[in-house]
């Protein structure tokens, strides 16, 4: 009796650790599982990744809020703000490290000065951004995930097809201060493992 309730006490611990909440939306990749086409075991998949890198990245605490990832399909994306070089080619490393890693696409930039004029601009964009796909009725918003640095976007998700990543993509270019639109979308088809 008590083995099965340590037994059902640690399955507990692992699915609700593996379900994220709010704006991330369910297994923290940013895409809600009733809307995401790739089967649930990706979705996992994709998910213990997300994980396993984050551990990695917590290593060294200063990685912690400068670093961001996001995992689709096996596919590893990396953003944010760091200090030195040297420390870009590290983390790329570390997400090749992870298994099951599919490919890494590092777009991390070194820091400069704070610049409160340029972080409120990005800001503004991302919002922009983010609101026109969800009022639009040809975008499932919950699918995509955005990034705004130095008024250069970068959109990562999935989209059902492709008029759906071709309407995000007019969305992003339409945005006043766009300087540059980077685009990771993927199509359904183009998923390994996909929702029957």
């Amino acid at each position: 009796m008590k083995n099965r309730i340590i037994f059902f006490i640690i399955i507990f611990l692992l699915v609700t650790g593996c379900v994220g909440t709010g704006s991330k939306g369910f297994f923290g990749t940013g895409v809600s599982i009733a809307l995401d086409p790739r089967s649930l075991g990706t979705q996992i998949d994709d998910s213990v990744m997300q994980k396993n890198l984050s551990a990695k990245l917590l290593i060294d605490k200063k990685y912690l809020w400068s670093v961001n990832a996001k995992v689709i399909d096996g596919r590893i994306f990396l953003t944010g703000k760091i200090e030195d070089p040297e420390e870009k080619l590290q983390i790329t490393k570390l997400a090749w490290e992870v298994k099951g890693v599919r490919s890494v696409k590092n777009d991390i930039k070194i820091k400069e000065d704070f610049n409160f004029k340029q972080s409120a601009k990005d800001l503004l964009i991302t919002a922009q951004l983010r609101a026109a796909m969800i009022l639009s009725k040809k975008i499932k918003a919950t699918n995509f995930q955005i990034d705004t640095y130095k008024q250069k976007i970068y959109i990562y998700g999935i989209a059902i097809t492709a008029e759906e990543r071709k309407e995000v993509i007019n969305e992003a270019k339409n945005i006043l201060y766009v300087e540059d639109i980077i685009s990771s979308i993927f199509l359904v088809e183009d998923l390994r493992i996909q929702k029957n």
